[in-house]
């Protein structure tokens, strides 16, 4: 049966409809969908006829950030679909409830993620990471998540990080025959190997940038100061550039190009694809709904595809700090040293058959026996934290 606030979150949700007037101004508008239980940062996106259009017992959702124009980045527009009320209410409360546990930190909290079910069961779960016993923890907060399921798991040995196979030669650009270099070859620090990502965009300087793992420059990035570099197949490695914004926790380094290249929207992939947009916070909810997989390029292991397995994700597994809105997908094969730094996507229903829209990075992947996933920062928290955008 389902729970009180559940019900009652979507009957609100459902009679938004009856409160808006044509005339009313983006404030007003917004505290309607609020006041009505939409997330703040989703009401921002939606306008009055989104929800006109709703058909009964059905809301609006952005799904993803889109070019307009493929080749002009800063005409964004957002991409909307209608889901059923009662399968965005217990998302929301899923993702209510997944902050609060972060926040909270009870001992032994090694992370979690939310997990949207399918629309047709009209449910969410949150799945958590647990280095204590099990059954203390849920009789501790079991009564906070009425309505949204649990899924703990036993976390043991994390400190056994298994090597992989260092004998995997990395894809290198055979030379630089086009100023516009593509994603999903090997770029290179002065300490390692990583893999470049699509372009990147602030749109508050309106700057382009190449992208990689930030933990490829040994110690940390340092703007103005470290430079990233692209390694041919003659051996000649071309300067990219400095890196301007080094973010630690989010896992991700900017670098301002040089003037002889420029970062692209190209990933190369067996047949390459184009970076058209990305996906929201609501749109993966979507893609686990249904199903669907994410795929990426990375340097060492190439092109790979898999399940989404969570997003909004904590992970409290490395370095003395958690990582905030990550997601989870595939599993620990899809990811090796090499590989950071790459991207995942899917294929832009609506766009032309080569675009894609980007999910999040890939960062890191599980090591310890009974999961199996790839980590990275989410797309969608870049563009909320820094603005950022592909």
């Amino acid at each position: 049966m389902d729970h009180p606030h559940t019900e009652n979150l979507v009957h609100r949700l459902t009679t938004i409809r009856d409160h808006l007037e044509a005339g009313m101004d983006r404030r007003e508008f917004v505290r309607t969908l609020v006041t009505g239980g939409y997330a703040i940062g989703l009401a921002g996106f939606l306008g009055v006829d989104d929800f006109l259009s709703a058909g009964d017992d059905e809301v609006p959702i952005v799904t993803a950030l889109v070019r307009e124009d493929p080749d002009d980045p800063w005409s964004l527009e957002e991409r909307t679909q209608y889901v059923p009320a009662e399968w965005y209410a217990s998302v929301e409360k899923a993702i209510e409830l997944n902050e609060l546990l972060a926040r909270t930190a009870f001992t032994g909290y090694l992370g979690s993620a939310v997990v949207p079910n399918s629309y047709e069961r009209g449910t969410a779960a949150v799945s958590v990471g647990l280095s204590s016993d099990l059954e203390s923890i849920r009789e501790a907060i079991d009564g906070l998540f009425n309505g949204v399921s649990l899924d703990l798991e036993s976390i043991v040995d994390i400190e056994d990080i298994q090597d992989r196979p260092d004998d995997i030669e990395p894809r290198v650009i055979d030379s630089i025959s086009n100023p516009d270099i593509p994603s999903g070859i090997a770029c290179e620090t002065a300490e390692s190997i990583a893999t470049l990502a699509p372009v990147m965009y602030d749109p508050e300087t309106e700057q382009e940038f190449f992208v990689t793992a930030e933990h490829a420059f040994n110690g940390g990035a340092e703007p103005d100061s470290d430079r990233l570099s692209l390694p041919t197949e003659n051996d000649d490695s071309v300067e990219l550039g400095t890196v301007e914004h080094a973010h630690p926790t989010e896992d991700i380094a900017a670098i301002v190009p040089d003037n002889r290249v420029r970062p692209s929207n190209v990933i190369d992939a067996q047949s390459p694809v184009r970076v058209r947009g990305q996906l929201t916070r609501m749109g993966l909810a979507d893609l686990i709904a249904r199903d669907e997989d994410l795929e990426k390029v990375g340097a060492v292991t190439g092109h790979t595809s898999g399940a989404i397995q969570g997003f909004d994700a904590v992970t409290c597994f490395t370095d003395n700090f958690c990582r905030y809105g990550q997601i989870r997908w595939g599993g620990e094969m899809d990811l090796t040293d090499g590989d950071s730094g790459s991207v995942s996507y899917y294929h832009d229903p609506d766009g032309e058959d080569e675009d894609v829209l980007v999910a999040g990075f890939n960062n890191a992947r599980t090591w310890w026996p009974g999961q199996s996933y790839v980590w990275g920062i989410g797309a969608y928290t870049l563009n909320e934290t820094y603005g950022y955008h592909f």
